[in-house]
Parts: structure tokens; sequence; C-alpha cells
């Protein structure tokens, strides 16, 4: 998302209308608004988000209390780059909480009834699809956790077991996500390595960034991860390096 103003709600409830503050709370928190002062609270300004804002101070105002919605270019004190830092560092914290739970299920999976394993990750998709859903500016732990789905959901019937000629991949430009961790270098070296040693790579949030190249430990990605394989496995096997 690419925000060029911001929306702000400012709000004050009676002192006794605590059942109210929770519901507030609660739905600030749904559609992803973040604090910035005692309550004032932010979201981008967008037709989406500004109808949340205006549904919930009319809410609010119901509840006996006192709300502004604001539209701002700039917010003194916070630069554009301090603001999203303030969206992706909420995301991240619930993209954690996520992350723990796939990591207990996914060793759990094959112990549970097949039903009671499919109710769980059905739980745990729609809460994926709704924190995507409040991602305005795509968070880097999104697309981890989203590879981890990924595996929690087992292997799909895909393309993962032809065998590919590295000659046809050479001379190419190669996408991944930024700030990139261990396997995003290790499969980098690994393609330069043994597939394609004139490689040129290049940093992007999402696959659909950068056209005309190949992403790799991405979301949706033909190299990324599958099943169990991490990216670097990925690659090792559709290339067939046994070096």
């Amino acid at each position: 998302m690419n925000a060029t103003s911001w929306l702000l709600l400012l709000y004050s409830l009676p002192t006794n209308r605590n059942t109210e503050r929770v519901a507030v709370w609660r739905r600030l928190k749904k559609i992803g608004a973040v604090q910035i002062k005692t309550s004032t609270y932010l979201l981008p300004d967008q037709p989406a988000q500004y109808e949340q804002f205006q549904w919930l101070a009319k809410q609010i105002r119901d509840y006996g209390g006192d709300s502004t919605l604001v539209r701002a270019q700039e917010i003194e004190g916070l630069t554009k780059d301090n603001v999203i830092s303030l969206f992706n560092a909420a995301r991240d914290k619930e993209y954690s909480q996520l992350r723990r739970s796939l990591q207990s299920f996914i060793p759990r999976r094959k112990k549970l009834d097949t039903e009671l394993a499919a109710v769980e990750l059905e739980r745990l998709i729609r809460q994926f699809r709704e924190l995507r859903q409040v991602d305005f500016f795509d968070s880097a732990r999104g697309h981890d956790v989203a590879m981890l789905l990924r595996r929690a959901e087992g292997p799909r019937r895909s393309r993962q077991s032809e065998v590919l000629d590295a000659k046809q991949y050479r001379g190419k430009t190669w996408l991944t996500r930024p700030r990139p961790e261990i396997d995003r270098v290790g499969s980098a070296w690994l393609i330069s390595k043994f597939i394609d040693p004139k490689a040129k790579f290049v940093f992007a949030p999402s696959a659909q960034a950068v056209p005309d190249t190949i992403p790799f430990d991405m979301l949706d990605a033909e190299f990324s991860h599958h099943g169990n394989n991490c990216t670097f496995e990925t690659l090792t096997k559709r290339f067939a390096i046994s070096d």
C-alpha cells in the first residue's frame, strides 16, 4: 500500500463504560489500527479504512462518548517511515504469535485425528488471512508465516518432481525479499554456484513488484518452501544438484 495520507481517530468514553471501552479496543485491533497517543489511533487513508473508522466513530458516540475523525498528510514528530514501522511492528508481533501456533501444530498434525487436524488448520489459515487483510505495508514476517503455513498444509501436487535444466536459467535476474536470512543467502549462493553463474539479484517485497525476474523464497514462488523442504532444498532437488 502506498499511503500518502493518514486517518486519525481521536475518542473518549465515560469512565464507567468499561465494557464499551473493551469493545472499541477489540474493534481497533481487528481493523489493524495502531495507537500513537492515548485514545488516538491511526490507519492509512484508504476508502475501506475510512469507512471502518466512520463506523467506529459513530459507535463510540452511541456509547455516550466523543469521537473525531481527522485526515492528515503529515503527523508532527513522525515521518512516513516511522508510521509504516509502527504498523509493521504491530503486525510482526501478531505474526509471531501465529508462527508459534504453527510451529506447535506441524509436529502434532500426524498424531491428531484427521477431522481435528483439519479444524485446527482451518483456524490457523483464517487467522493468517485476517492478518494479511490488515498487513497494509507487507511485513516481511508475513511471508515467513505464509511459507510455514504451506508446510502445515502439507505437500501439494505440483511440478516439484520435475528436474530442470540449469542452462535454461542462465543470465537471469533473480528476485527475493529484502533483508535476507540464512535460507535466502544460502539459496543465492547455490544459484550463483550451480545454476546461474551470471545471476543478478534484486530485492522487492513481492514477486509482482519486479516483472521478468525469477522469484525465490517468496510467497507463491516456484522456488520456495514446499512441504518440509526449505528454498535451498527445493532448488537442490529441482536442479538435481549433488555436489
